[in-house]
């Protein structure tokens, strides 16, 4: 079953003759629970296809599905609410705050949605990540692996559907990537969660079940 379809997708950004096709009628699925890879040059539409699949970026043709819910159908509230629940972000500059605690900065998404966290999936997420005893730290105090897991860990705790993750291991050396890259890995296997990341790394793209290649905008081959 795919939990994303997309169908002749286009992204253009300004107009007349200096308008940039980032999308230029890209077609693709993903399966649900699958670990898809995004790779392609500096400029070949990687980040724009993963914002318009978080909901950042409104498609300026095509049709994109997630779950079972056209995008385009949703308004700016619903679509705050989508990117809250259904998805996860995950950065290559983490995005932490840094006058929050460990603790409060995973649980930030939840604190805005003005619900109450799940404790028992909370402590399996942190134990997971190897955070149980930084809960209580700032930002600041952790090495770059620490803090590119506690914005892992706030990326799943909401439970979502769909982990996106934009060169998460762009800063790091080979070993912490590929360490970093295998945390997504399995907590998206532990948790039944579709990953889609956008990486350099031809080794990280090699753990995908499956890799995408954008060239101009368009995949060039699957």
């Amino acid at each position: 079953m795919d939990i994303v379809t997309i169908c002749n997708l286009k992204k253009y950004f300004g107009e007349g003759p200096r308008q940039v096709k980032a999308l230029d009628g890209i077609d693709l699925s993903v399966e649900k629970g699958r670990f898809l890879s995004i790779v392609g040059a500096s400029g070949s539409g990687k980040t724009t296809l993963l914002n318009v699949i978080g909901g950042l970026y409104e498609p300026s043709e095509g049709t994109v599905i997630v779950d079972g819910t056209d995008l385009s159908e949703l308004t700016e509230e619903q679509l705050t609410i989508y990117r809250r629940r259904k998805v996860g972000f995950v950065l290559q500059d983490y995005n932490l705050v840094p006058e929050l605690t460990i603790r409060e900065n995973i649980l930030f998404p939840v604190a805005l949605d003005d619900s109450r966290p799940d404790e028992a999936f909370f402590r399996n997420v942190v134990k997971l990540l190897g955070l149980e005893e930084r809960l209580d730290q700032y930002p600041y105090m952790l090495s770059g692996g620490g803090q590119q897991c506690t914005a892992i860990a706030r990326a799943l705790i909401t439970k979502p559907s769909i982990i996106l993750a934009d060169e998460p291991t762009g800063s790091f050396d080979a070993k912490t990537s590929q360490n970093v890259a295998g945390l997504l890995k399995m907590t998206a296997e532990t948790y039944h969660q579709t990953l889609i990341m956008i990486t350099h790394n031809p080794e990280l793209a090699q753990l995908a079940d499956r890799m995408v290649r954008l060239r101009d905008g368009r995949i060039v081959d699957i």
